[in-house]
């Protein structure tokens, strides 16, 4: 096993586009974390004698329409965004494997009901249905991850179902069979290993999907409740003055936009350092 993931470490760092991901990620992890020490200001600290205030010696990224600092803001922000990014995607592969796997693998009336449940819910607008469901809960940092968790399960389900389908008519599958393996041992040994590369794909597209749909959430006032709003909430503060305070809407754009970046190519150097054969 220690081997195995030395083969993994030793293929990703030789792509450097991953490696750069990595440092640019963990730099934005240790920066949220530190963000108490790290902040210039409070992230609610109204200042009117700076309102809108471009960046300058004070203010490295500008001040909002209240005068709060933008900096601030952004970095305890991001601790709700990447939470927000990371979390939400752990009950979202379960559920989403676990019902893939038995889709796909048992087949019959099981595919068929799962996937109706499936398309019922691809059914309903993903962002409407976040909009409703977090209007109709608590708006809590919990009811948020509910929500996403509920409007993105059935992606992986439906991308796992159709690979386990592939895989089980596999010859290693069949051998495994043939010797008397059980459902549970095929699945755990034989199936789910091979889904990593699929896995890592939909997790590098699930996480900055995640956190730019709470940013989304936000910019409409039904994200997280105050007072520990997501850092991208702040571009909506610029949002009726953009064309005189850019700032306001650039570095929050450019903080999410190098995130979903970092992230896309992080998962693309995972998929072909755990699955050599699809770079």
């Amino acid at each position: 096993m220690t081997g195995y993931w030395q083969g993994i470490w030793g293929r990703l760092r030789r792509d450097r586009a991953a490696l750069a991901a990595i440092v640019f990620l963990g730099a934005l992890i240790v920066g949220a974390s530190l963000a108490p020490t790290l902040a210039p200001y409070e992230p609610l600290t109204v200042d009117f004698d700076h309102l809108r205030e471009p960046p300058n010696a004070n203010h490295w990224l500008g001040a909002d329409k209240q005068g709060r600092d933008v900096l601030s803001r952004l970095l305890f922000g991001a601790r709700i965004s990447l939470a927000v990014g990371f979390l939400s995607q752990a009950p979202v592969m379960v559920i989403g494997v676990a019902l893939g796997c038995a889709a796909g693998y048992y087949g019959g009336r099981l595919d068929a009901l799962l996937m109706r449940v499936v398309d019922l819910f691809f059914a309903f607008p993903t962002g409407l249905f976040l909009i409703i469901l977090m209007t109709v809960m608590a708006r809590s940092f919990g009811d948020l991850l509910v929500a996403l968790t509920l409007t993105s399960w059935a992606g992986v389900a439906r991308l796992v179902r159709g690979q386990v389908l592939q895989l089980k008519q596999a010859e290693f599958v069949t051998a495994a069979a043939s010797v008397g393996a059980s459902d549970a041992q095929i699945l755990l040994r034989h199936i789910l290993p091979n889904l990593a590369g699929i896995l890592v794909v939909a997790l590098s597209f699930g996480i900055p999907g995640a956190m730019v749909a709470e940013a989304g959430l936000s910019f409409l006032g039904s994200g997280c409740c105050r007072p520990r709003r997501a850092g991208a909430s702040c571009s909506a503060m610029g949002s009726g003055s953009c064309a005189a305070r850019l700032h306001l809407t650039l570095f929050p754009g450019l903080a999410i936009g190098l995130t979903m970046l970092a992230l896309f190519l992080l998962g693309d150097g995972l998929r072909d350092a755990v699955d050599p054969g699809c770079a």
